[in-house]
C-alpha cells in the first residue's frame, strides 16, 4: 500500500506518545509522576455534566447542524461580543469537535499550495504539521527567552513576504506560558495591518491568567485589524472538558461557511448532546473556572520554587496556561535524550522541547496535585544531580 507523500513530512504527536508511555508504564505498577499532558486534572463541573445528562434524557442524540446547534453559536457569539469585544453574531461562528480541529478546519480551508504561515517558535506543535497537510509551508520564526518567547513586530515584519497569508498567534502560550501584552499586540496590529495579512489568535487559555496579566484579543483593537483576525477556542482548558471535544471558531463569514462544507463531508456535526454541556459552560456560574486557577496559582509557585532550586536549569515565570518551559541547555543533554531519560531513571514524564521547536528546553505541566508536583521535583533534582 502506498501511503500518500505529504505524510512523509508530517510528524507524530511527541506529546501524545510521551504520554501513552507514561500511562503504559503507571498501567504496570510503576509509580510514575507525570508532567506531560496537556490537561487539567479536575472533574468536569457538575453543571455541565448534569446539562449533558439532560439533553441525553430529553433526546438531544440526533444528527445537528455541521456549524453548530444555533443556540451554542449564539452564546459563543455573546461571549465575544462582551468579554472579548469582538463584534461576531451568530453566523461568523462554527463549532468545531475540539480547539484543534477549529485550526486543522481553518487550515484546509484558508491555505493553499504556496501560501506561507508564520509561526513563532516554540509553537504547539500541531501548528506546522496542520499547515503543511494543508499543501502550505510553515514559516517558523525564532523568538528569545529574554522576550518571554514572543514574536516583536520587527521579527513579524522581516518574515513577511508575497508569499505570506497567515500569522498564527497563541496567548496564553504553549508551551511557554507567555502572554502578549497590549503594547506588544498594537505593534503587531500595525505590521498585520500594513503587510495586508490574516491572523488567527489562539486564545484556548485565555481564562488561565496569573501576576495581574490580562488576555486581550487582537481583533478587538480596531477595525482594521478586526476584519484580518480569525479567533479560535474551545472549552478544554477553562472548564476540564478535553474529552468532550467541543472547540469553535469565529471570522468571516464566507470562511465560516468553507469551513462548514469541510465538516459537512467531514465530522458531519460535533456530538449534540455534549453542546448543550458547552452552553452550560457559558451561560452559568464561572465561579467553576476561578477555582480550578486559584489551585494552578499554588502549583505554578511550588513548581516554579523547586525548578529554580535545581543547578543547571532555569524558566522564565509563565503569566498563562499551565506550563514551565525549561531550559536545560546547561546539562548537555538534548531534549527528547533528556525525557527518555527522566522517565526511565526516576519514573517522571516531561515533553521534549524539540516537539515544540526548541530543542533545548523541556516542557513541564503542572496541570497535576500538589505532593505530585513536589515528589517529581524531588526526583528530577536527583536526575539532575546525577548526570
Amino acid at each position: 500500500m502506498k501511503i500518500a507523500t505529504r505524510m512523509s513530512s508530517i510528524a507524530p504527536s511527541l506529546t501524545l506518545a510521551i504520554s501513552a508511555q507514561a500511562k503504559a508504564m503507571k498501567a504496570k505498577g510503576i509509580d510514575v509522576i507525570s508532567f506531560s499532558a496537556g490537561e487539567p486534572d479536575f472533574d468536569t463541573p457538575i453543571h455541565i455534566k448534569e446539562a449533558a445528562k439532560l439533553a441525553l434524557d430529553t433526546g438531544k442524540t440526533k444528527y445537528g447542524p455541521s456549524a453548530g446547534e444555533p443556540k451554542l453559536r449564539e452564546a459563543i457569539a455573546l461571549k465575544l461580543r462582551t468579554h472579548n469585544n469582538l463584534n461576531y453574531q451568530a453566523e461568523n461562528v462554527i463549532v468545531t469537535n475540539g480547539g484543534k480541529y477549529s485550526l486543522f478546519n481553518l487550515m484546509l480551508a484558508l491555505i493553499e499550495t504556496g501560501d506561507e504561515v508564520i509561526i513563532p517558535v516554540p509553537y504547539w506543535l500541531s501548528y506546522p504539521e496542520m499547515v503543511k497537510i494543508a499543501g502550505g509551508t510553515p514559516v517558523c520564526v525564532t523568538t528569545q527567552a529574554s522576550n518571554g518567547y514572543k514574536i516583536t513586530a520587527k521579527e513579524l515584519e522581516k518574515a513577511i513576504t508575497n508569499n505570506t497569508k497567515l500569522l498564527i498567534l497563541n496567548s496564553p502560550s504553549n508551551p511557554t506560558g507567555s502572554v502578549y501584552h497590549p503594547d506588544e499586540l498594537q505593534a503587531l496590529a500595525k505590521v498585520i495591518i500594513e503587510k495586508d495579512i490574516l491572523v488567527v489568535a489562539d486564545e484556548i487559555y485565555e481564562y488561565i491568567l496569573y501576576d495581574n496579566a490580562q488576555h486581550l484579543s487582537i481583533g478587538s483593537l480596531s477595525p482594521e485589524i478586526f476584519q484580518r483576525s480569525i479567533v479560535s477556542n474551545g472549552f478544554a482548558k477553562s472548564y476540564s472538558m478535553t474529552g468532550w471535544r467541543i472547540g469553535y471558531l469565529a471570522g468571516n463569514v464566507e470562511l465560516i461557511k468553507a469551513m462548514t462544507k469541510i465538516q459537512g463531508h467531514s465530522t458531519s456535526n460535533v456530538c449534540t448532546f455534549a453542546q448543550y454541556g458547552a452552553m452550560a459552560a457559558l451561560e452559568s456560574s464561572q465561579d467553576c473556572v476561578k477555582e480550578m486557577l486559584e489551585a494552578f496559582k499554588e502549583r505554578r509557585k511550588i513548581m516554579l520554587e523547586g525548578i529554580t532550586s535545581i543547578s543547571n536549569i532555569s524558566c522564565a515565570k509563565p503569566e498563562g496556561a499551565f506550563y514551565l518551559f525549561v531550559d536545560i541547555s546547561k546539562t548537555g543533554l538534548k531534549s527528547i535524550e533528556f525525557c527518555e531519560k527522566l522517565l526511565q531513571d526516576q519514573q517522571v514524564a516531561a515533553i521534549p522541547g524539540k516537539a515544540f521547536g526548541a530543542d533545548d528546553c523541556v516542557r513541564f505541566s503542572y496541570a497535576t496535585d500538589n505532593q505530585s508536583i513536589i515528589r517529581g521535583m524531588e526526583r528530577l533534582e536527583s536526575f539532575i544531580n546525577s548526570l
